[in-house]
């Protein structure tokens, strides 16, 4: 009995070493060059800023990062390739990391995914991310980066989506940006951008750079090509002038936020035949700027307008019949310009499935039974003020 016993321990002790040896053989070891730009990723960040319950207090340099099991180090924040020799995604947990972005981070070059939004990182941007040839994701939302966008950042081929929203980047946008043939998703929202929009990449889905400081004309060269985008939001900028039919008619065009910047006029002229267009438009918001003259009746040949907002603007004369036979509209702001007269019917019917705000205009008749109704109009001196004396139309 104590020899099977023996032999036993033996075949364990064997099984074992077996399963340690081929363990040994599937691990992988990170390229020195990979763990060096680890290494420096990590120095470039506070200390102090690093939480002993956070992704980076793992980062144990005495065993290799893409090693198998990690079980108490590197546990979280990266991905390795499968033969697990490059590090391929960073992903920052969100842990009020303070620091700068290391250029050596240009070392990591089969980096797909670069994610280290919501920390207080500073400094600039640096240029050599353009080393990363495969990135497909680069994602450095709500920190304190500063300084310009590095136009290298252009020569990214593979990127399909750049989200640099949140920050206080400065300077103009690069020249360059249409390049990014790959792209699909570009954030650049509420940081400190001025400047006139370059020529977009044509591939775009969304496109994103509310509350900047961008100013001058939408230019039809800019949104040359793009067949394929479906959200637009330049709100809170001081873009100007007109905004002309060609926005509407982008052949994909769902949302289009253009609100609070100083656009004078809206041009929507062409129309197709019967009176409708083929154009998938779901959400116009205009509100907010200083568009004259009235309200585009065109609007109502949009099937599949659901919400339009040109609201505290200088829209004047009566609201165009035609909003009321908008089938598709759910919420209907034109409140806060100097419209006469009565609503269109089909507004202020009861029963009717619209909400939204008629209200601080000159309408001569809104039944207090409609909720659009709300606020109260303007005081009548204004209104004659704001016509000059002039019969209201």
């Amino acid at each position: 009995m104590q020899n099977l016993n023996s032999l036993c321990l033996t075949i364990i002790s064997l099984f074992l070493i077996y399963t340690n040896n081929k363990i040994l053989v599937v691990q992988g070891v990170t390229s020195a060059s990979d763990i060096a730009a680890l290494k420096a990723f990590k120095a470039s960040i506070k200390g102090s800023s690093i939480s002993p319950w956070s992704c980076l207090a793992s980062w144990n340099f005495s065993s290799d990062p893409c090693s198998l099991p990690r079980r108490t180090h590197f546990i979280c924040a990266l991905t390795c390739t499968p033969d697990s020799t490059r590090i391929n995604q960073i992903t920052l947990d969100p842990a009020g990391y303070s620091g700068t972005l290391t250029p050596s981070i240009s070392q990591l070059t089969q980096l797909i995914t670069l994610d280290l939004a919501d920390n207080n990182l500073f400094g600039p941007i640096p240029s050599s991310l353009s080393s990363l040839s495969n990135l497909q994701s680069l994602t450095l939302r709500s920190n304190s980066f500063s300084g310009p966008i590095p136009p290298s950042i252009t020569t990214l081929k593979s990127l399909q989506s750049l989200d640099l929203s949140r920050n206080s980047l400065s300077g103009y946008l690069p020249n360059s940006m249409n390049s990014l043939a790959t792209l699909r998703r570009l954030d650049l929202s509420f940081n400190k951008l001025t400047g006139s929009i370059p020529k977009l990449p044509p591939n775009l889905l969304e496109l994103a750079i509310k509350a900047n400081s961008l100013s001058g004309p939408l230019q039809k060269q800019s949104f040359e090509g793009m067949e394929q985008l479906e959200v637009v939001e330049l709100s809170q900028n001081a873009l100007s002038g007109m905004v002309e039919s060609w926005v509407f008619l982008l052949p994909s065009l769902q949302q289009v936020d253009l609100a609070n910047n100083t656009f004078t006029g809206v041009q929507i002229s062409r129309v197709a035949r019967g009176g409708s267009t083929s154009s998938n438009l779901v959400a116009l918001d205009l509100g907010f700027n200083r568009i004259q003259g009235y309200a585009p009746a065109n609007l109502a040949a949009f099937p599949a307008l659901s919400f339009l907002s040109i609201r505290h603007n200088n829209l004047r004369g009566a609201i165009p019949l035609e909003y009321g036979q908008i089938r598709s509209i759910k919420r209907l702001f034109l409140d806060g310009n100097f419209l006469v007269g009565k609503p269109p019917p089909g507004l202020v019917a009861a029963g009717t499935a619209v909400s939204g705000s008629l209200g601080d205009n000159c309408l001569q008749v809104c039944p207090g039974s409609s909720q659009l109704c709300s606020p109260a109009q303007k005081p009548s001196s204004v209104c004659k003020q704001a016509y000059r004396g002039r019969p209201m139309p």
